[in-house]
């Protein structure tokens, strides 16, 4: 089970796609959507990074930064964030540090077949680096519409 909502969020530190630190203290003062996906251009995930980054701009004025992490390499973020044009961060967690400390390694099923993985997650972290929204179901396809939803119920 992910970390749940109104918790501090685990302070973490990788490197992005361009060899760049990146620290959740880097989004002090802003809300940042951090997604926690399986593999880097694939299906599912390359549809889920492609929604957010062709939203980003309308993400920004509403006061969000993003960015991605899975346990990918540093090349492989490159690579993955070259093709498709991404201009947020995509960590590269090789050993799950972050990956474990947001709770979101566990099992998971393909074709019948049980394995262990990063299960899809993203976080809401607020100004104050408080856990605000966690969506354990992402809608790939809609996942700006469904993060943008969420707060227009409040």
């Amino acid at each position: 089970m992910p970390i749940k909502e109104n918790k501090k969020a685990p302070p973490f530190t990788g490197f992005d796609q361009n060899g760049k630190t990146i620290s959740l203290s880097d989004f002090a003062g802003k809300k940042l959507i951090l997604f926690f996906y399986p593999k880097d251009d694939t299906p599912t995930c390359t549809t889920e990074a492609c929604n957010l980054s062709d939203n980003y701009k309308n993400l920004r004025n509403k006061g969000f930064e993003i960015a991605g992490v899975s346990a990918d390499s540093i090349k492989q973020h490159n690579k993955f964030a070259t093709k498709h044009g991404f201009d947020f961060s995509l960590i590269a967690d090789t050993e799950r540090k972050i990956i474990n400390a947001y709770k979101v390694w566990g099992e998971k099923m393909l074709f019948g077949k049980k394995y262990m993985g990063i299960i899809r997650t993203t976080f809401i972290i607020d100004e104050q680096g408080v856990i605000e929204k966690v969506f354990e179901k992402i809608d790939a396809e809609n996942h700006t519409q469904q993060i943008l939803k969420s707060y227009t119920k409040k």
